[in-house]
């Protein structure tokens, strides 16, 4: 059944909430980012938030956490039918709330078993650390989320879906009643998340209560029993599907994405305007005979004998399963900023040009937008207007005359604040002031963040790696946007992507990679998921023998 915006009230049959929201209105630095919310969670659902980025899906989480303490925003919280009023994280830990965000806060060079129990040590009738006890009980929880390794392993030695298990056992052991997970998939592989997410259920039947916000509409239908849609800091409606069958059929992916953006998206990608400049057609990149070794690894390759080609107005993508080398290739080319070099040219304009170096590749005409942004396409400390300039710093210096005249400083930091205000409005940044700090913002406001300090730079070729991860469907559209009007400017666009979707929807041609090799070309009239599928596995189906 469908509710509509408000308070949740009770519904006939169903037990009374084990959590419950109301009017939770949060503001910073007088911007509103939650307004009148309201959120009902029964015992043992999985209730799922979505909305798009800037909704105030993770702020709303964060205030029922402990994160925002009590007295920094307005309205109710009640847990098990009784007011809370959190302080800080803890408070919520000691009633069993437990949040485990996105970035995951374990500490790599600890063992997997000093991680579940930091700050929540198991101690002896000394006062010291009980180890044996800690080994035993961390063995338990391990087995409990189907994680074999050993409690003395060190974090740094799993992947992100084993360090995943990691954060929900270290959540049971604090004896959670609500465990909340903010976007849990958006860095897994298909079988990590699909481990998770039927561990998920089995908390469930084992009366953990969970809230998932996730980008992930297929995931969200596929474990949710009740869904709340956000949108810009206002609850929408809550969709409950587990306690009323007839309702299964309204949580479509076009449902969803109309309560999300406010209108329908007929169609997922913008209409391709194509360049017809009169250098149309003409090759803009050319990567030949490219390989690279790991950089660890010598004797490994990484990325084995590459030759392709982008045109100009062409949006070229890249499609491959983990591992098969993609993001290497493209960091690798990029300033060679991975692996060792091996042999190979790259070519810009019908020039070979050398990109040994980040600065020389930028000074060839190529851009990257790195599939981590977080990491390494922003500095989450400084602010929107300093990310964008930052590949263009010399051309943001003052003019001889301002340095005469005692101006201080070599940034013309009147000049880099009209610039970061054109991309704002240009590419509709959503942010109070391009002063504003950008780890403040949605994850899809920094993609255009990073995606407006390469445009700046007028490049020739712009590889975009993962361009919208972790972004929800109406940001991804206006990425799509900007990337097509990229193209019909005449602008090469290689696309890398594991979403296939996304590759048909984008490009007017695709390569594919397996283990590091290009295993096929498709135009995008002979596109389809199977097609590339069968070219993803091409080199391990033959390997096999099959």
């Amino acid at each position: 059944m469908t509710r509509p915006a408000g308070e949740p009230g009770p519904v006939a049959g169903q037990p009374r909430p084990v959590l419950e929201m109301r009017a939770i209105t949060k503001t910073f630095s007088g911007v509103t980012a939650l307004s009148d919310v309201h959120l009902a969670v029964r015992p043992g659902e999985i209730h799922a938030v979505c909305g798009e980025n800037g909704a105030g899906k993770s702020t709303l989480m964060k205030v029922l956490s402990g994160v925002h303490p009590h007295g920094s925003y307005e309205g109710e919280v009640r847990f098990e039918g009784e007011p809370v009023a959190f302080k800080d994280i803890r408070a919520g830990e000691r009633h069993g709330i437990v949040i485990i965000h996105q970035e995951l806060a374990l500490v790599p060079q600890l063992s997997i078993a000093e991680n579940i129990f930091l700050g929540n040590e198991r101690r002896s009738a000394r006062g010291t650390v009980d180890w044996n006890g800690t080994y035993r009980e961390a063995i338990r929880l391990l087995a409990r989320v189907g994680l074999r390794e050993k409690p003395q392993t060190p974090v740094s030695e799993l992947g992100v879906g084993r360090q995943q298990l990691v954060e929900i056992a270290k959540a049971l052991s604090k004896e959670v009643k609500l465990l909340i997970l903010d976007e849990p998939t958006a860095a897994l592989n298909d079988q990590d998340s699909a481990h998770l997410l039927e561990l998920l259920l089995q908390l469930r039947d084992q009366g953990v209560a969970g809230i998932v916000i996730s980008h992930k509409l297929n995931e969200i239908r596929a474990i949710a029993d009740s869904v709340t849609i956000l949108r810009d800091g206002r609850t929408v409606e809550t969709l409950t599907v587990r306690h009323s069958p007839s309702a299964a059929p309204e949580l479509s992916e076009e449902r969803l994405i109309r309560g999300m953006v406010g209108r329908d998206l007929d169609h997922r990608f913008p209409d391709r305007t194509p360049y017809r400049g009169e250098d149309a057609g003409r090759i803009a990149l050319a990567v030949d005979g490219w390989t690279v070794r790991h950089p660890a690894d010598h004797r490994r390759t990484v990325v084995d004998g590459v030759s392709l080609t982008v045109r100009r107005g062409e949006i070229v993508g890249i499609a491959g399963l983990m591992g098969a080398g993609r993001t290497e290739l493209a960091m690798s080319v990029f300033g060679r900023s991975y692996g060792q070099y091996v042999a190979g040219t790259v070519a810009v304009g019908g020039r070979e040009v050398d990109t040994r170096t980040v600065p020389a590749a930028i000074a060839a005409g190529l851009a990257y937008v790195t599939e981590d942004r977080k990491r390494y396409g922003l500095n989450l400390l400084d602010t929107v207007q300093r990310n964008i300039s930052l590949a263009s710093l010399p051309g943001m210096r003052r003019s001889d005359a301002g340095r005469r005249n005692g101006v201080r400083g070599f940034v013309d930091e009147h000049r880099e604040r009209r610039i970061a205000e054109h991309y704002r409005t240009s590419l509709n940044i959503k942010t109070p002031t391009v002063a504003e700090r950008v780890g403040r913002l949605s994850g899809g406001n920094q993609q255009k963040v990073v995606l407006s300090r390469w445009i700046h730079t007028d490049p020739q070729v712009l590889i975009l790696d993962e361009p919208t991860r972790g972004i929800d469907v109406g940001a991804k559209y206006e990425i799509y946007t900007v990337i097509d009007a990229l193209a019909a400017r005449g602008k090469a666009v290689l696309l890398l992507s594991s979403e296939l979707p996304e590759l048909l929807g984008m490009c007017d041609r695709i390569y594919t990679m397996a283990e590091g090799r290009l295993t096929g070309e498709v135009t995008r009239a002979e596109a389809t998921q199977e097609v590339l599928m069968r070219h993803m596995t091409l080199r391990q189906m033959t390997e096999n023998g099959s």
